[in-house]
């Protein structure tokens, strides 16, 4: 069900051809009421393509009526034209739903610096209005990959109310954002400024701290509508820890998706004097294709963790620092603990706690190993 486990939604995914693979390759997500609260958080890339130009003016007031969403061609560098096949599927979701089409946000994912074919595009939206159900989330969900192996989509049940999600993903995993198209959709009571705090608040310790290959998208959006068809208003607490929740599921679902990977590595920085300093320590080796390279040959070479951490302007002894791996203490005050051979690589999921003996303050980041098939996806795809 998806982003339609939410009472008040539709939506459909369709092939419309702009697909090579002729996969499905356009979504609709519709918000059928009473309310039409949203709120929005966008790529943090300088260089951002037109359906994120678009969007920013949509979510400036708040109101949103349907989110639409294309894979197949990202519309990015694409100049004027490209921003008015933006404005023209806009009005074309419009008027087949009866709306204002200021009220219709667009996302676009897939290759860069190619327009979209708007003789397919256009009268596709025609089509995907025709085929919104209840039942449409799982098709959404499919319609709107591009390099992913299978759809991202996950559900919270709140006492009365519902949070569905969908999530796209696969390279170009940093933030921020990573490389994603995310929808949101809730069922919840709530006015637009509460599902902004609580959509910053989520993004801040989800999507924000995936980072899979160190590169940034242009076309990263999370949104989240809600239509109030619950009739139920948790409060700003409950509400707020479950769209995190929401979102550290789906976060993890486009870590164990990323291009090539044969690992998932968390890591988790401890003893920090603030946030900033363990998300900065984290980052630092998250990013390190010393270390990432290692983990890909079951190798745990803990000297790169340190290495890399050492690049920061964090505050920390270098000879205080406790490195673990996958439960086994590797390094301990900057010096060479339990045996390297004691550290099991072999499965998938990898975990590496940094210990900076600094201060209280910690931070978790999620990334992948470095290996072959990352490198040959990306020089096969043209992106």
């Amino acid at each position: 069900m998806t982003v339609t486990a939410a009472q008040g939604f539709e939506a459909s995914g369709i092939a419309i051809g702009l697909k090579a693979s002729g996969g499905k390759d356009l979504a609709l997500v519709v918000n059928r009421g009473p309310r039409h609260s949203s709120a929005a958080v966008f790529t943090s890339n300088r260089a951002q393509a037109n359906p994120i130009l678009w969007s920013k003016q949509v979510i400036d007031d708040g109101t949103v009526s349907a989110i639409v969403l294309n894979s197949g061609g990202a519309n990015c560098f694409t100049g004027p034209q490209g921003f008015q096949t933006t404005h023209a599927t806009a009005e074309a979701v419009a008027a087949a739903l009866e709306v204002s089409a200021g009220d219709v946000l667009v996302c676009s994912t897939g290759l860069i610096g190619e327009q979209l074919d708007r003789d397919k595009l256009l009268p596709g939206v025609a089509t995907a209005a025709a085929e919104l159900s209840v039942n449409g989330g799982d098709d959404a969900a499919e319609a709107i990959l591009t390099t992913d192996s299978h759809p991202k989509t996950a559900v919270f049940e709140g006492d009365g109310w519902v949070i569905g999600g969908m999530a796209k993903g696969a390279g170009m995993l940093a933030p921020g954002l990573a490389t994603m198209l995310v929808v949101l959709t809730t069922d919840a009571d709530l006015a637009s400024d509460q599902l902004d705090r609580s959509l910053r608040a989520a993004t801040r310790v989800s999507f924000d701290r995936l980072d899979s290959d160190g590169c940034m998208s242009t076309n990263d959006q999370v949104s989240l509508l809600a239509s109030g068809a619950s009739g139920v208003s948790p409060d700003a607490d409950t509400f707020t820890a479950a769209v995190r929740e929401i979102c550290l599921d789906l976060a993890r679902q486009l870590q164990g998706d990323a291009e090539g990977a044969s690992h998932d590595i968390t890591i988790e920085v401890r003893g920090a004097v603030t946030e900033d300093d363990a998300v900065e320590v984290g980052r630092s080796v998250a990013r390190n294709n010393l270390f990432k390279a290692a983990v890909f040959g079951n190798d745990p070479n803990w000297g790169r963790v340190l290495a890399a951490i050492g690049t920061t302007q964090a505050p920390f002894d270098p000879y205080a620092v406790d490195v673990t791996m996958n439960g086994v203490r590797v390094c301990h005050a900057g010096a060479p603990d339990a045996p390297r051979e004691d550290v099991d690589l072999s499965e998938r999921a990898v975990s590496v706690v940094i210990d900076l003996k600094e201060g209280t303050e910690s931070a978790t980041i999620l990334t992948n190993d470095l290996t072959h098939d990352y490198v040959h996806e990306n020089s096969a795809y043209s992106s």
